[in-house]
C-alpha cells in the first residue's frame, strides 16, 4: 500500500467536499427506471394524430415494462435501456360523433441496441369498420412518426437531463501535464525468454490482487474486457482487440499492449501485458476471474510481474 501522500491520484479524495468518485475513476450507476416510466407517460399520453377522416388520440400507456440505467466509467457515460410498451388509443370522426373506434399500439423493442427507425411500432384496432380501418392507417403512417419523435425526446432527455451529476468535476482539470516520451514497443517473444531477460537485468518486479464489484450482469462485465465497443466505452478511447488465444490488443493509444493467453466466457480472461514506459523486455501477466453475485458481478484481478519504477 502506498504511503500517505504518495498514492495514485485517482484515489485521492482531498479538496473534494463530497469525496466521491474522484476524477470519475470508479464505475458509478444511476437507476433510471422510475424516471423513464414517468417521462414516457408524459410524452405519449394525450398524443393526438389528425387526419381527413377523424382524430386518433393515445389515451393511456397501460404497459411500460423494462429498465434503464446510466453508467459512468472514467468520465464516459454509458446508457442501457430496454422497454416494452403498450398504448391504448381511440379514434373519433370529426363529422359523425357516432363513428368511434379503439385500439392498441405495441412497442416491443425500445432499446439502445436499436436505431430509432428500427424500433417496432405496431398499431391494431378492435373494430372492423371502414372508419376503424382508416384510423388504423392514420396511426400506422402518421402516428408512428409522431411516436418516434416522442421516443427521440425521451432518449435525449435520458442522456442530457437525467445523467446530470454523474460526471463530477476533476481536481486540477485545467492542469497542463508533461508526458515523458516512452520507449518504442518490442515484438513479443516467449514469456520465459522475457522473464529471464528481466531477471538478468536485475529489474525488480511486484504483483498485486484486487477485488471489485460491478452492478451489472456477469456477461456484460466479461464483455467490458473482450468486446471492442464495450472496452472502448470502458477506457474512453480507441481499442485494438482480437479476443482469442494469442490474439493481440492495444489500449490507451498503444501505451498498453499485449496478447490474450486464455479466455473462458464469463469465467476468466488471462493476458500478457506490456507498457511502453517499461523496459522493452518486461512483460506482466493479468488474470481476471468473474464471479456472479445476487446484485452484480465481482471481478478478481491478479497482476504479476510488474516492473518496479
Amino acid at each position: 500500500m502506498a504511503k500517505w501522500g504518495e498514492g495514485d491520484p485517482r484515489w485521492i479524495v482531498e479538496e473534494r467536499p463530497d469525496a466521491t468518485n474522484v476524477n470519475n475513476w470508479h464505475w458509478s450507476e444511476k437507476n433510471a427506471n422510475r424516471w423513464s416510466q414517468g417521462k414516457l407517460q408524459d410524452l405519449l399520453n394525450g398524443l393526438t394524430v389528425e387526419g381527413e377522416n377523424g382524430t386518433a388520440k393515445i389515451k393511456e400507456v397501460n404497459k411500460c415494462e423494462g429498465e434503464a440505467v446510466v453508467n459512468n466509467r472514467k468520465g464516459k457515460l454509458i446508457f442501457f435501456y430496454d422497454w416494452q410498451l403498450e398504448l391504448k388509443w381511440e379514434g373519433q370522426s370529426d363529422k359523425d360523433s357516432k363513428l368511434k373506434c379503439k385500439g392498441k399500439i405495441s412497442i416491443p423493442n425500445l432499446s439502445e441496441e436499436n436505431g430509432i427507425e428500427d424500433i417496432d411500432i405496431e398499431p391494431t384496432v378492435e373494430e372492423s369498420t371502414d372508419f376503424a380501418y382508416n384510423m388504423k392507417q392514420l396511426m400506422f403512417h402518421q402516428g408512428k412518426k409522431l411516436i418516434r419523435g416522442k421516443i427521440t425526446e425521451y432518449i435525449s432527455a435520458l442522456k442530457e437531463e437525467y445523467s446530470k451529476g454523474l460526471i463530477l468535476p476533476k481536481k486540477d482539470e485545467n492542469e497542463v501535464k508533461v508526458v515523458k516520451p516512452a520507449a518504442a514497443p518490442v515484438k513479443l517473444t516467449t514469456h520465459n525468454q522475457l522473464a529471464g531477460a528481466v531477471k538478468n537485468m536485475n529489474i525488480d518486479t511486484s504483483s498485486f490482487e484486487s477485488r471489485q464489484s460491478l452492478f451489472c450482469p456477469i456477461n456484460e462485465a466479461y464483455k467490458c474486457f473482450t468486446d471492442q465497443r464495450m472496452l472502448e466505452a470502458f477506457t474512453r478511447g480507441p481499442v485494438k482487440l482480437e479476443a482469442a488465444p494469442k490474439g493481440k490488443f492495444e489500449l490507451f493509444g498503444g501505451n498498453i499492449f499485449g496478447e490474450f493467453i486464455e479466455l473462458e466466457e464469463n469465467i476468466k480472461v488471462k493476458q500478457y501485458w506490456q507498457n511502453k514506459a517499461w523496459p522493452s523486455v518486461a512483460r506482466s501477466i493479468v488474470e481476471l476471474t468473474f464471479d456472479e453475485e445476487p446484485e452484480g458481478t465481482t471481478i478478481i484481478l491478479k497482476h504479476s510481474g510488474i516492473p518496479s519504477r
